[in-house]
């Protein structure tokens, strides 16, 4: 099997893992024979966002476009994902003000990941 072909399979297979973890958290949880609470799910979201992450930069890396690129713009999309999901967490009552600490980290790293692609 060549690298095009497994990258775009784990792309694909990545891709609904982090949908299933982001949307379905609950559910997801119960395949694995765990309970929900509330810090399971939230851990279980922000697991899905990095999954969705780890797809873009697998799709990428299936391309032509350099790796360094690839690399930087699916960093760029997990961290970035990682702050919403932080700050939507927040918003809903699921986590504390501590998860800005984060939220900003990711913020910072996001904005050097796309500063490397200009």
């Amino acid at each position: 099997m060549t690298f095009t072909t497994i990258a775009l399979i784990a792309a694909i297979a990545t891709l609904g893992l982090g949908l299933g973890f982001l949307f379905s958290s609950t559910f997801m949880l119960k395949q694995w024979g765990m309970q929900a609470p509330d810090e399971a799910k939230v851990m279980s979201r922000r697991n899905g966002v990095i999954y969705l992450g780890l797809s873009t930069l697998l799709f990428l890396a299936r391309t032509n476009i350099p790796t360094t690129e690839a690399i930087a713009i699916g960093g760029a999309t997990i961290t970035v994902l990682l702050a919403i999901s932080g700050l939507y967490e927040l918003s809903g009552g699921s986590v504390s003000k501590g998860i800005l600490v984060s939220t900003v980290v990711e913020i910072l790293i996001t904005i050097g990941f796309l500063a490397s692609l200009v």
